[in-house]
């Protein structure tokens, strides 16, 4: 037994320790309790990794019977294969870093004992998410890094846009969840089981489904779990509002946590999603929507951390892209690139907002590359591994994505293609309006210390030389079937030079001639400002579900229900009440004439009533 429960431990243990005894504590011994127990955590990961290579098959510990109902029966059991392998070492070790980060960037905050203790919780979470070995276990830690993320989202709970985003991510998640929660029953139904071994193997055995059944019912449940945490069309609206949250929560939600589960569980759910080809063509094509809108979408903001939002919808839509046209290993690459530059883009963003003491929108930066010179260096490592510059990390699984996708559908290829282009366009243009030409701003910027730098440096390797130096394909082989595309030249070139035109078109726009982009908006005017507005997604959602059902609520739950129907039968029944008192207390006098007086009055009307009763049934015999 390698005590694989140590792993999401630690991280609980900080959050209890700072949870509970925080507010006592120094802020430096808040620091190093919460990274501390993070840090331990990926030490033990990696010790029992190391030990366990080189995991040909799944190494399963049981520790207990955690439900047992009629022929229900659940163990807490945790386990690790290849997939667990690499999802724990970007877990752990992204985490420890925005953890690192998150020490330097938080200081000067008010309740830093609360912010790391539900920092660590969020970890907690989703390491028994990565853990778990069967679904039930899976859906705790779901549920937990929804709960951690409406904590975190919501952690300036003061700032009103601040509670309304972390409401609003708690809401369209319990709306995925409520699918994800069907499709296990759905499981069990199917399959008498929730452990991952039986499911599975159970799942091997049916046959390819030629037209829509439980299997594509099951997946299709699954997906909408999967949108919901994953951040997909259409519920991906509460990830760009993420973005209220403090820097590195986005960092920690957006590159190492929270949607990436959604990732992972359809990879992990591979055997149930091969059966059944309309729900892989769902997944495929739901990931190709929410890669070209979101992307579009990200051309046109000005909030640095919007901007990186929305690259990141758009990439887990590329991620969906390759999960639905079976290239699983290639869509979980895409997820551990996307860790190292995409963590590294937020983080650079927290040092720039940093540097500017809280301005986040672009158009009053420019020429910081000279003010901050460390920053810029390492969000240039971010900027072309994200744009796909040839083998840069992103370039690697980029391009495994493009290979499978162009084998199933050269449309969804070219689409994938454009986007790239797109996503190129938009980070360069986010890196031109920040770092160069004459500053526009007021601040005076200031480097970041080291505490934030350092992880910043880290992160700049790895998203340089992190798709060569992790295979995942490679390691993925005995989990995933061999995936069609492999290395063709010509897809690569083509691939390569998307993100070259994308970054050549936002040099032109903005460095030599920028006062091209306010011509191009004019020009295209309605289009323009159907993208800018988001395409007024929030504002559809709020006209067909928000208002109505609060106006429902208040017409028709709380008017009619509450005032008139459930007050008016209480109050009425008060008053009926009140008004029999009220006739009976005039009987209650205390004056013995006055009851001596009733007495006779009873007397006489009971003798008159049997004489008539007596009459009535002729007399007495």
């Amino acid at each position: 037994m390698h005590h694989l429960w140590l792993i999401p431990f630690f991280p609980l243990a900080g959050f209890l320790v700072n949870g509970i005894f925080g507010r006592r504590f120094s802020k430096s011994l808040i620091s190093m309790v919460a990274v501390g127990s993070v840090a331990l955590s990926f030490a033990w990961a990696l010790k029992c990794l190391l030990a366990l290579a080189p995991l040909e098959t799944p190494h399963v510990e049981r520790y207990f019977m955690w439900i047992e109902s009629g022929s229900l029966a659940i163990p807490y059991e945790l386990a690790v294969d290849r997939l667990t392998a690499i999802m724990l070492m970007v877990v752990t070790g992204i985490g420890s870093l925005i953890h690192i980060y998150a020490v330097g960037y938080m200081h000067e905050e008010d309740s830093y004992y609360r912010f790391f203790s539900f920092f660590n919780l969020f970890m907690f979470f989703m390491l028994t998410l990565v853990l778990a070995n069967n679904f039930l276990l899976l859906f705790v830690g779901w549920e937990g890094v929804g709960l951690c993320s409406y904590l975190l989202i919501g952690y300036y709970f003061l700032k009103h846009s601040a509670s309304t985003a972390g409401n609003k991510a708690f809401i369209v998640n319990r709306i995925g969840d409520f699918g994800f929660s069907l499709a296990m029953f759905l499981i069990f139904i199917t399959f008498g089981s929730l452990d991952f071994p039986k499911v599975f193997e159970a799942a091997k055995a049916v046959p390819v489904e030629a037209s829509a059944g439980m299997m594509t019912a099951i997946c299709l449940l699954l997906l909408v779990g999967a949108t919901g945490k994953s951040a997909q069309v259409p519920l991906y609206v509460w990830l760009p509002d993420a973005m209220e949250g403090p820097t590195p929560v986005s960092a920690l939600i957006h590159a190492a946590t929270m949607v990436t589960a959604g990732v992972y569980m359809v990879a992990r759910s591979a055997a149930i999603f091969t059966k059944a080809p309309i729900a892989m063509e769902t997944v495929a094509w739901v990931g190709v929507a929410t890669a070209v809108m979101a992307a579009t979408i990200g051309m046109t903001q000005f909030d640095i951390k919007k901007v990186y939002a929305y690259s990141t919808v758009s990439q887990l839509g590329y991620m969906f892209m390759a999960l639905g046209v079976g290239a699983f290993s290639a869509g979980i690459w895409h997820v551990v690139t996307h860790a190292f530059f995409k963590a590294l883009l937020f983080l650079g963003a927290g040092s720039v907002i940093h540097a500017l003491h809280h301005e986040q929108d672009m158009r009053n930066m420019g020429g910081l590359r000279t003010k901050i010179p460390i920053t810029f260096a390492v969000l240039a490592c971010a900027w072309i591994a994200i744009s796909g510059v040839p083998f840069t990390s992103g370039w690697y699984s980029k391009e495994a994505i493009l290979g499978a996708v162009h084998h199933h559908s050269p449309l969804m290829y070219w689409i994938g293609v454009v986007t790239a282009a797109v996503t190129a366009f938009y980070v360069s243009r986010s890196m031109f309006m920040t770092f160069f030409g004459e500053y526009r701003g007021h601040a005076h910027p200031h480097e970041s210390p080291p505490v934030m730098w350092a992880p910043l440096a880290v992160l700049a390797v790895l998203s340089l030389a992190g798709g060569f130096l992790f295979n995942v394909p490679h390691i993925l082989e005995p989990l995933f079937p061999v995936e069609h595309g492999g290395h063709d030249i010509m897809l690569e070139i083509i691939g390569s030079a998307a993100g070259l035109v994308g970054i050549g078109l936002a040099y032109v726009m903005y460095m030599a001639s920028p006062g091209l982009p306010e011509s191009i908006s004019t020009s295209l005017g309605g289009v323009y400002r159907l993208v800018y507005n988001k395409y007024y997604v929030d504002e559809a959602y709020d006209a067909t579900v928000v208002r109505p059902l609060v106006n429902g609520s208040r017409t028709g739950l709380w008017q009619f229900g509450d005032v008139w129907l459930i007050d008016g039968v209480v109050n009425g029944m008060g008053g009926f009440a009140r008004w029999i008192g009220g006739g009976l207390r005039t009987l209650q006098s205390g004056s013995i004439r006055s009851y001596a007086a009733w007495v006779v009055a009873g007397a006489v009307i009971f003798i008159i009533a049997a004489g008539a009763i007596a009459g009535s049934n002729g007399g007495l015999r």
